[in-house]
Order: structure tokens, then C-alpha cells, then sequence
């Protein structure tokens, strides 16, 4: 009875503050906050000065202010280190006029907003008037795995659709076009800020809830083919409702292969130069099945870049952190992203092995794409932490918050409500390392791509014994029941091997003698209570826990539960540690936001939200390993890395690319190189030139943009884009497309590919 009150409280405690922590694969104003340095690069963006230290007093002062011969205390924060993310609420006109010479109206800002789309995790763009869509190969590839018919893979051959009956249906596609944007931050602030501060983060998810359905329903509630969403910029200090007209009739038009859509594999990924094409295309239908006609879309330039040509990119960056605080950052560095590399890592060792050793399994359960996704956040994240160990980049960003600090204090009634509130989220870090270890061990618990199923039924049924043992409600178990039976079977030797590597966490972070370790292996060694759990346990398969408990026949004995009552105490322990910080840090956060807007207005963009935004950018190369990296590649260069790379799998050309007509131009650029401000999200963006003409789609960042999540230096900052002469160049040279061809380069729609051959 004594182990069964500490389920019951146990359980209590998950439910309350909730068990699923994920890991979410990734792409990627005016100068008012720093003080002005005279050194800038070509945008006008500050390069930091550094002054060298020289006196034996000063170091004494502050020892670890000097690194490799600089003073970091010298260290100034650049004019745009908080991003060129520009909102369509608050569009950088006269910046625009400045920068580049032109004065884009209103009419061109909402073409640019309503040839724009939002699709799952990606962008995308109308690209002609015949509801043709485009973005990135890598945001399709799960839409091609569920169009690929039997004998068929569409991932390894490509597709193209020959007439436009061929083009295929794909199922739980969703783009969203912003048509409205309605600035309802007055409603919101005025409504919370007559509440206490403790109050305000539930009524807050309260009132955004009512606002949008009180938007939805003013244009038509849900049948009417709208969406409303509830946009928070800067951690909540302006709120709009987002108005979106969506789209889910759509078919795939014409993929390449992915060893050319992902040329140069993990090696070359987050890197330039680039030689891709990571490019699909999509078409939206209406509701009689027909090609969607599309007033507003973006066409194909004719002449092409140029070095030094200005570029802009709409798309919906998904998530920075530019807002938060040093010691949100310094947490991230030692402990916080530091523990999700490591999760990454072991995850994709055990996913690794099983599609070496089971590959038609794990064909069957797409996890290749599942692994390039966790392999994309490695390389991402993992350039985070290298950008966060730099000491020059913290400093800057010590700058900056040292500024915003002092800005506060110069108001009376900014320093009364907001004064206070940094050295509180440091506080709040602090409380968080304390119990590191835990947030380490129980990491990614109940994400679908990186735990064990069994495990996680098991941490889902415990509950429900629990709330069962303390006589809960129905009503109030139903949804704990729910979530256990979806969730879906592993193979048990995947299964078993997700088991091991959540006991080594255990045992790496807690220790080989703690408690925990004690109460998990139960005596035995981690690959036997493995195995124990994935042969003895009645939750290792959906259908016979389906039947425990329907029968009521699951009991704490079993081999799964065990374990999980074996490290519930350092769970729950965990719990109490990090459950009361996440509201607060929201709270602080949202504060924080609303001090940064009061005092910087939209001279400094928000944080990114998968909200849509416009950046600007000139094609440039730059400087890199003692080298220079070029504006442009070209396909010349691709070949050359084939060929340089002979028997090296991630550099392998497709078949039909070893041996080109000799029409191919092998001079066509490729990919090329901008200054624009992107992250993860902007994957498929439209690049369009000043008359809002695609010059290209982006599609990754070079190595040195990762830090990019909290901080952007267009020194060396560079998003990667496939060059629209390329594309052209591909479909019509290499596959032949002649239909989409000429609907790209005319507008004009044609059924079928021998019309298109007739009439060119």
C-alpha cells in the first residue's frame, strides 16, 4: 500500500505537469539597441571592434574578460544581431528605402504576403496561375513515400507527372495563405494587466482561445475554409490574429531524385558550396478538382542574379531565441542543448543499426527520413552550442542585453514593472541546473522517433493504475487511456534497443550505483532487463495492453511498470524542479517582450514564430577556411564533386545524370549565397528579386548561420538557394518536362505533354 500512495502522488504530479518532452528537427530593425560602430559590413550591419588588452591592472580586474587577446569587455553588439525578420505588420519601408533605393508600397507588400504559403514544418509559393506550387524537395518526401505505388520508389527515381492526370492526389497536405492580419494587442494587454502576474499566463491561453473563434466565426466558422491562428510576437508583447485561407486539395506535380535533391548527403549539409536541387513541385485544386486559379503568384525571372544583387525571402522562419536572456543562453550551452545532443546521437546509433540489419523494415517504416530529420538537428544544434561556447558571441550578446538593461533603468516607470526582471530569469536557471541530470535522463520520453514504445506505455499506465488505485473520475483517466493506446508498435528489436539506450542515460547521468540504477535493472545488466521487458511484457505490443486494460488485468508486476516504479522518484524530483519554472519563465519573458517593444518599437524584430515574414539579403560570397567561397556554383562544379568524391555513396549522381545531352548548359548556376536572415521553417521560401520574380527557393544554411537560433552575423551568416535557371535547366534537359516548362515561363497551362512539345 506504501508504493502504491506513491504512484497515486506520482501520478498526480505527471498529469499536472505533463510527461512529453520532444526534439523538433530543423533548415536555417535599425541600429537603436547597440552602440554604434563605425566598422559595417556591406548591409550596414556593425562588425564588432575589438581592442587588445595590454594592461596587467585591467586583466586583474576582470580576468575572464580577456580571451586570445581580446578585451571582451570591449565587445559591441552588431546594429542587426537580433535579425532581419521582418513582420508584414510592421513592414521595414523606409529601411528598405535606405538599404537598397527603393520604396516598396502597399501593394507590393501584399503580393509578396499572398503568393506566400505555410505548409507542414516548411514554406512554399503560388508559382503560376494555375495553383502550381513550390518548395523544397525535403519538405515533400513523406508526400512522396505516400504516393509511391507498389514496384515503385519516387524517393530513389524522382517523378514527374507527364500529363496532368498524372499528377498525384496526396493526402493531409495543408497550405495556408495569410489573407488578414488583425492587431488585437490592446484587447489582450488591457484585459491581463488587470490581473495579478500569476494569473496572467492561464487567462492569457484563455482569452487568445476566444479571440479566435470569435475571428473564425465572424468570417464564416470552420466549413468556410479559413483558419485562425493567434500570433505572438515579441514573447508576447504584440498579438495579432492571423487570418489563413486553406488549402488541402493537392498533387504532386514533379520531384527529382533525392541523391540530387540531397547531394552531398550529411557530409555536405549546413555547408557551402552547395551543388542541390532540392526542389518539388505541388498543385493546389479547387473544390470541382480543378487546377486552383491563382490571382496573386510569383513568376520566374528571365535574367537571372548577379553578385551584389539584393534579394528577398518570404517565408515562415520557424523558431529563434534571440529574445532570451544570457542566462537562458549559458543554460542551453552546459546543460540544455548540451543533453539534446547527446539524445540525438544515441537515438540515431540505435536507428542506424536497424536499417542496416532489418532494411525492407525500416523502408516500411520510412525511417530514413526519420533519420536524416534527427541527423538535420544534430548538425543544426550542435552549431548552436559551438556558436554559444564562443566567448565573443556571448559578449555581444551581453552587450546587447547590458543596453536593454540600462534603457529600463532610465525610465522610472520601466524600472518599476520590468526592472527586476533579468536577474529573475537568472534565478531561474540557476534553479534549473540543479537538477540537470534529470532533464538529461528523461529527454524526449515520449517522442514517437526517439523512445522506447513499451516504456512509454508503461510511464502512460502507470498513471492509469494510479488514478484508478485513487478512485479518479472516468472522465478524467479517458484521456490518459487514450494516449496508451495509440501509442503504435516497434519492431522488438528496435524496441529493445530504445530500452538500453534510456538505461544508459540513467546510468551515465545518475551514476552506475545510484539508487536509480538500483531500482531500473533490478540486479540485472541493462541488455537483460532489455530484453526482460520486450519478451515478459504485456505492454509491448498495442494489442495486448489494449486488452490489460479493458480486462483491468495490468498489474504493477509487470516487468515494465517495474522499471518505471524503479525511476519515478527521480522523475517526480525532476518534475517539482522544472514544472514550476516553464510558467514563470513564460511570464518573465512575455514581460520582458513587452519592455523591448515599449522601448525599441518594430525597429527590432520579433522572435520567429512559423509566422510568415519578409527578409532581405544582397548575394555575396565570403570568407571561409583561409579561402573564399563564391556567390554562385554551378553544374560544372557539381560533376567535379561527383567525380572527386568516385565510390563515396553521398556524392553518387542518379542515373539519368551521368549521362546528360549534350544541350545540358554546364555553366547554369546551381545554388547561390545571400546575406538573408533564415532559420528552420524557411525551408522552401520563394528568394524573389525587387519586382517579387523568383530568382530561386532556399533551402539550408551554411555551418556558420546555426548560432543564428540566438544571434545573426551577416559576416559570415549565409542562406543557401537553388538557382531558378537550374531548375528550368533540370526539368527541361534532364526530365524532360516540357508541360512545366512552359507553365513556369508562360503561366500557360497545357494537359498534356505532347501539346507542350507541339506548341514550344
Amino acid at each position: 500500500m506504501q508504493s502504491m500512495g506513491m504512484v497515486a502522488r506520482g501520478s498526480r504530479i505527471l498529469v499536472a505537469l505533463g510527461i512529453i518532452i520532444s526534439v523538433t528537427a530543423c533548415a536555417g530593425g535599425t541600429p537603436s539597441i547597440p552602440t554604434p560602430n563605425p566598422a559595417s559590413d556591406s548591409q550596414g550591419a556593425e562588425v564588432p571592434s575589438v581592442a587588445v588588452q595590454t594592461s596587467d591592472q585591467e586583466s586583474a580586474i576582470n580576468p575572464n574578460a580577456f580571451v586570445f587577446g581580446v578585451d571582451l569587455d570591449t565587445i559591441q553588439a552588431g546594429a542587426f544581431d537580433q535579425g532581419k525578420m521582418w513582420t508584414f505588420e510592421a513592414p521595414p519601408v523606409d529601411y528598405f528605402a535606405d538599404t537598397y533605393g527603393f520604396r516598396p508600397d502597399a501593394a507590393w507588400f501584399e503580393k509578396a504576403r499572398l503568393g506566400a504559403l505555410r505548409i507542414p514544418s516548411c514554406s512554399a509559393s503560388f508559382v503560376s496561375p494555375n495553383g502550381l506550387v513550390m518548395t523544397n524537395h525535403h519538405c515533400a518526401r513523406e508526400f512522396l513515400t505516400q504516393v509511391t505505388r507498389e514496384g515503385e520508389s519516387l524517393l530513389d527515381n524522382g517523378f514527374v507527372a507527364t500529363d496532368l492526370v498524372d499528377e498525384r492526389e496526396v493526402e493531409d497536405f495543408e497550405a495556408d495563405q495569410l489573407i488578414e492580419i488583425i492587431d488585437v494587442t490592446e484587447e489582450v494587454n488591457s484585459s491581463l494587466d488587470a490581473l495579478p502576474a500569476e494569473q496572467r499566463s492561464e487567462a492569457r491561453a484563455a482569452l487568445l482561445n476566444e479571440i479566435e473563434a470569435r475571428v473564425l466565426e465572424q468570417r464564416g466558422g470552420e466549413g468556410a475554409g479559413y483558419v485562425v491562428e493567434m500570433i505572438s510576437l515579441y514573447n508576447g508583447g504584440r498579438t495579432s490574429a492571423y487570418v489563413f485561407r486553406r488549402y488541402v486539395n493537392a498533387k504532386v506535380v514533379a520531384a527529382p531524385e533525392l541523391q540530387i535533391g540531397f547531394f552531398g548527403g550529411d557530409p555536405d549539409n549546413f555547408t557551402y558550396p552547395r551543388y542541390n536541387l532540392d526542389y518539388t513541385f505541388f498543385r493546389i485544386y479547387d473544390e470541382y478538382d480543378q487546377p486552383l486559379s491563382t490571382e496573386t503568384y510569383f513568376a520566374f525571372d528571365n535574367d537571372g542574379l548577379e553578385d551584389g544583387d539584393p534579394i528577398f525571402i518570404v517565408g515562415n522562419p520557424g523558431s529563434t531565441s534571440r529574445l532570451q536572456t544570457v542566462a537562458e543562453l549559458e543554460f542551453r550551452r552546459d546543460i540544455g542543448d548540451r543533453y539534446v545532443l547527446d539524445l540525438l546521437r544515441t537515438r540515431m546509433e540505435v536507428i542506424e543499426g536497424f536499417i542496416q540489419q532489418y532494411p525492407e523494415e525500416a523502408e516500411e517504416l520510412d525511417l530514413r527520413n526519420t533519420y536524416f530529420s534527427l541527423s538535420n538537428s544534430l548538425k543544426a544544434i550542435s552549431g548552436q552550442v559551438n556558436g554559444l561556447e564562443d566567448p565573443i558571441v556571448i559578449a555581444r550578446r551581453k552587450d546587447t542585453e547590458s543596453n536593454f538593461q540600462a534603457a529600463i533603468e532610465a525610465g522610472p516607470d520601466l524600472s518599476i514593472r520590468y526592472g527586476s526582471l533579468i536577474n529573475r530569469m537568472a534565478v531561474l536557471q540557476a534553479q534549473k541546473r540543479e537538477a540537470g541530470a534529470g532533464y538529461g535522463a528523461f529527454l524526449g520520453l515520449g517522442s514517437p522517433d526517439l523512445r522506447s514504445s513499451t516504456i512509454y506505455r508503461a510511464f502512460l499506465a502507470f498513471q492509469v493504475l494510479s488514478a484508478r488505485q485513487s478512485s479518479a473520475p472516468p472522465e478524467a483517466i479517458a484521456p490518459i487511456v487514450e494516449e496508451l493506446l495509440s501509442v503504435a508498435d516497434q519492431h522488438p528489436d528496435l524496441d529493445r534497443s530504445m530500452i538500453e539506450a534510456r538505461l544508459r542515460d540513467f546510468e551515465r547521468l545518475f551514476g552506475t550505483s545510484s539508487p536509480l540504477m538500483g531500482g531500473v535493472l533490478g540486479g540485472r545488466t541493462i541488455e537483460a532487463r532489455a530484453r526482460m521487458l520486450v519478451d515478459e511484457s504485456v505492454l509491448k505490443d498495442s494489442a495486448s495492453t489494449a486488452q490489460a486494460i479493458d480486462l483491468n488485468t495490468l498489474t504493477i508486476s509487470d516487468p515494465a511498470l517495474d522499471l518505471v516504479r524503479g525511476f519515478l522518484p527521480a522523475f517526480i524530483e525532476y518534475q517539482q524542479a522544472f514544472g514550476p519554472v516553464g510558467p514563470e519563465e513564460a511570464e518573465i519573458s512575455a514581460e520582458l517582450g513587452r519592455a523591448r517593444f515599449e522601448i525599441y518599437g518594430t525597429d527590432v524584430p520579433p522572435d520567429a514564430t512559423f509566422s510568415l515574414r519578409i527578409a532581405d539579403g544582397i548575394v555575396t560570397g565570403y570568407d571561409y577556411n583561409g579561402t573564399r567561397a563564391p556567390a554562385f556554383t554551378t553544374i560544372y562544379g557539381m560533376y567535379d564533386r561527383h567525380y572527386s568524391h568516385t565510390g563515396d555513396p553521398d556524392w553518387f549522381l542518379p542515373e539519368r545524370w551521368l549521362d546528360p545531352p549534350e544541350t545540358l548548359d554546364l555553366a547554369t548556376p546551381i545554388n547561390f549565397v545571400s546575406t538573408a536572415d533564415i532559420i528552420g521553417g524557411n525551408s522552401g521560401s520563394p528568394v524573389l528579386d525587387q519586382d517579387l520574380e523568383v530568382v530561386g527557393v532556399v533551402f539550408d544554411g551554411n555551418i556558420e548561420s546555426l548560432p543564428g537560433d540566438y544571434i545573426y552575423l551577416p559576416e559570415f551568416n549565409r542562406s543557401v538557394t537553388v538557382d531558378s535557371r537550374a531548375i528550368l535547366e533540370s526539368l527541361d534537359e534532364i526530365y524532360d518536362s516540357d508541360r512545366l516548362v512552359l507553365e513556369i515561363t508562360t503561366g500557360r497551362l497545357v494537359e498534356t505533354e505532347q501539346e507542350a512539345d507541339s506548341g514550344r
